[in-house]
């Protein structure tokens, strides 16, 4: 008699890798679409929704704007393949990992550029979120004290390092600001998310007390809110 094996292979890739890279996907074909209808509009999303700095009425820019490319190329292709490069390895942690930083990054890095930026610009564009996704990823190794993360941050280093500070240097026409903010939005997504269980499994590490699924440090009762409000 023949037996065949039915469910998941020991080599399928978990579910909440899956789930993480089909919210990155989705993330990146949202760009692209928006991009289209800006094409079609000669440019006017741009102007709509980028940052004005201290605008007070134009506040919630700072949501629309990441999602704003001067062109299909080289803006949007230029922002597109690192976001995908970093926000893949995010990805793996799942759907809710990627979302909390994508968020974090968002807000911390609009913030920041909505304050800092010279009177009378439009910001806009994705560096500013993949900024964010290189610091997280270069600092979250040491928040979580993981040699394997840790690692990771230092090939992403490599791989985009030299790109990245290069476009901290002022120049016309790119903001900077906005890239630095976006970094420390990393940095500090890296720092409320540190210890943060997956989605599928429990903390890591073991100690006395602590049962399967806990929450362990400082942000114990921040990753828990943060739980409660994913699942609403």
């Amino acid at each position: 008699m023949n037996e065949r094996k039915t469910g998941n292979s020991r080599f399928s890739p978990p579910r909440q890798a899956v789930e993480g890279l089909i919210l990155l996907a989705g993330i990146v074909a949202l760009m692209w679409f928006v991009e289209l209808l800006n094409v079609i509009d000669s440019g006017g999303l741009d102007a709509e929704g980028g940052i004005y700095p201290r605008n007070v009425g134009h506040l919630w820019a700072i949501f629309t704007a990441p999602f704003l490319h001067e062109n299909f190329y080289p803006h949007l292709v230029d922002n597109t393949i690192p976001l995908v490069f970093m926000g893949a390895i995010i990805a793996l942690r799942g759907a809710g990992k990627l979302a909390l930083v994508t968020l974090i990054v968002i807000v911390v890095g609009g913030l920041g550029t909505w304050l800092v930026s010279p009177a009378n610009t439009d910001t806009f564009g994705a560096s500013g979120l993949v900024f964010g996704y290189a610091t997280y990823l270069f600092a979250r190794g040491l928040f979580d004290r993981s040699a394997l993360e840790i690692l990771t941050g230092a090939v992403v280093g490599v791989v985009w390092g030299g790109v990245l500070i290069s476009s901290v240097v002022p120049q016309p026409g790119v903001s900077w600001q906005g890239h630095v903010c976006g970094g420390l939005g990393g940095i500090i997504a890296a720092w409320l998310l540190a210890g943060r269980r997956s989605q599928t499994g429990g903390r890591r590490g073991s100690g006395d007390g602590d049962g399967p699924g806990e929450y362990r440090g400082q942000h114990a009762e921040l990753h828990k809110a943060l739980d409660r409000a994913l699942a609403q």
